[in-house]
């Protein structure tokens, strides 16, 4: 099946044909991964993990891979305001000894090219249409998607689209369903129904060293074990030229993938695919219901509550690699 192309503030998968300048470079601190308990990392590397960029659609995609080559792949989804290096500790670990990792950064995130407003629609449909592109480009048939944050929205389009490609689908605080969204959200539908209203509020706010660091501790009666270099990096990269308005435009799309949750809900009860969800139970924008829930769809998912926020590979690396790889054996997906 192929995808509908057009630019768009909302609708079908998108594309774009306009030539895009790309942003100068920007120096971001790389992300320095310190838990000496990370057992399952032991005796695997940097040295596994390669750093490359393929241009896709005028635009130039960034991505982290590791792993065997004909290896089964696992196709690792970013969330916001990070990138693929959130995907660190899987790409050093065991799994890259038996699967094909690989973690691409988002247009406007981290070191893929960050097009202006005027020269490329920032929504979730021409998110997952760069992305489906992004995997033709990389020769990708078949692969197990990895969704966290806004890589959840950007890959579930990806699979209605092609379920024929996709092998499973491991869950990492993603919403599909209403009830996985916090209190936190009510405010949030106001800036998505009177934007002119809101819109400098929501900066304010949603742009703000407190919000970024938040999204890390969350509840966590452990704040001391999450590396305070996650939120001090992502504050330097929002306050990037161009930031604001990139994630204030791709959030205020956000209402586009509520309005799809009833649609992705019966693909998953219609298709039932394989399964795993993992979920920090400190996370302070989705709720534990939102795990939950997707045993309504799909009865014989794996649902895993952890100790761990937003974040999960902040606090429980090991367990999170740990049950990633317990589940593709489990799944015979080797």
């Amino acid at each position: 099946m192929r995808l509908t192309a057009r630019v768009s503030n909302g609708g079908g998968l998108g594309f774009f044909g306009a030539k895009v300048i790309v942003p100068p470079k920007r120096l971001l601190t790389r992300f320095i991964y310190e838990n000496a308990n990370m057992k399952t990392m032991d005796h695997f590397g940097q040295d596994r993990v390669s750093y490359n960029s393929i241009q896709v659609d005028n635009l130039k995609i960034f991505y982290r891979e590791a792993g065997p080559a004909d290896g089964r792949v696992l196709l690792l989804l970013h969330g916001v305001p990070t990138s693929s290096r959130m995907y660190q500790p899987m790409l050093e670990s065991s799994l890259s000894t038996k699967y094909r990792l690989i973690a691409p950064d988002f247009p406007g995130f981290g070191h893929s090219s960050w097009p202006s407003r005027k020269e490329f629609s920032y929504t979730f449909d021409n998110l997952a249409w760069l992305t489906h592109d992004f995997a033709d480009a990389l020769k990708l048939d078949h692969y197990t998607l990895f969704l966290h944050d806004y890589g959840g929205p950007v890959g579930m389009r990806m699979a209605v689209a092609e379920p024929e490609k996709v092998e499973a689908i491991i869950i990492q605080n993603a919403v599909s369903h209403e009830e996985g969204l916090s209190p936190l959200w009510a405010t949030r539908r106001g800036f998505w129904q009177d934007r002119v209203s809101h819109e400098a509020a929501f900066r304010k706010s949603f742009l703000s060293l407190e919000t970024t660091r938040n999204r890390h501790l969350g509840t966590s009666p452990h704040p001391e074990r999450i590396n305070p270099d996650t939120w001090t990096d992502e504050f330097y990269f929002l306050n990037q030229p161009g930031q604001e308005d990139i994630q204030t435009d791709l959030f205020f799309d956000y209402q586009n993938n509520l309005k799809a949750y009833p649609i992705w809900q019966k693909w998953l009860r219609d298709h039932r695919p394989l399964m795993l969800v993992i979920w920090g139970r400190y996370d302070p924008s989705f709720t534990i219901a939102g795990a939950e829930a997707y045993h309504k769809d799909v009865p014989g998912a794996e649902v895993h509550i952890l100790d761990a926020g937003h974040f999960a590979l902040d606090e429980q690396a090991p367990e999170v690699i740990r049950l990633t790889e317990s589940f593709l054996q489990k799944q015979r997906l080797q």
